[in-house]
């Protein structure tokens, strides 16, 4: 574990685990660097999995305000960190990296921004481009949580994905919920990528690298539909769908899809 230091002085708590190329993860809401730890396991054969807490989570600092330009700075120097890191102290070709939900609108706007990577794989970014989320939304989160209510932030999140409410009900009184509100103070961030993501899908246009859009077998239609228009707009992009998954992807399920798409040629 080591920590890096982002553009606006914010420090980045970072895990590697595993040998050969650089491989990124980046987490979506709700997640820290915790959360990818059975699938950073799986690719550690293969890999030297890089995974990270995004600000305000984890082991990572925060400094406000928010800029989505700060997160795609904050990406910047974990891949560069990736680098330095290497066992044979060679810089080596960029990482690939690989980005699930909000962490995959992250990711997509890092390459679009031209943050070096090899090759990037996006799980399922929440990129509703036929029905576009209101900007009024993270205000409404924004208000929650500096009036400390997090537990609002929280379930207005959720009612916001389509989250039934007898689920919501459920997570509320689950083991792990007092981890998520631990972090919900960070929802406004991945709700602002997602709304503003989603506002058109002219700027994927300028992503430059091979692309792997995935979605699950079993999630709603809007995850398909975000990979089809993914492909529809970057040349080098693929869609590949995975039976039986939904948004909370199995690790077992991904990796071996991952693998494949890394090592190829």
């Amino acid at each position: 574990m080591y920590k890096v230091t982002s553009t606006d002085g914010t420090t980045l708590e970072v895990e590697r685990t595993g040998a050969g190329p650089a491989l990124v993860i980046v987490t979506g809401a709700f997640n820290t660097r915790q959360s990818s730890k059975d699938l950073a396991a799986l690719l550690a054969d293969d890999f030297t999995v890089y995974e990270y807490d995004r600000r305000g989570r984890g082991g990572s600092g925060d400094t406000p305000p928010y800029e989505i330009a700060r997160e795609l700075e904050d990406l910047y120097a974990v891949i560069r960190s990736a680098g330095e890191q290497q066992a044979d102290g060679s810089a080596g070709a960029p990482p690939f990296v690989y980005g699930h939900s909000s962490g995959a609108v992250l990711a997509l706007d890092a390459a679009a921004s031209g943050v070096p990577m090899t090759k990037l794989a996006v799980y399922e970014p929440p990129l509703m481009f036929d029905h576009p989320v209101p900007l009024s939304t993270v205000e409404a989160l924004k208000t929650l949580v500096a009036a400390g209510d997090l537990e609002g932030a929280a379930k207005e999140f959720m009612r916001g994905t389509g989250m039934p409410a007898e689920q919501i009900e459920w997570v509320s009184h689950a083991p792990f919920w007092p981890g998520m509100l631990a972090i919900a103070h960070t929802l406004p961030y991945d709700q602002l990528l997602c709304v503003t993501g989603s506002a058109s899908s002219d700027w994927l246009a300028s992503v430059g690298v091979a692309v792997l859009a995935i979605a699950g077998g079993d999630s709603a239609a809007w995850a398909l539909a975000a990979a089809e228009r993914i492909a529809s707009v970057v040349s080098t992009a693929t869609v590949e769908v995975l039976p039986g998954q939904n948004h909370a992807v199995e690790a077992a399920a991904v990796a071996p899809v991952l693998r494949s798409f890394f090592t190829a040629a």
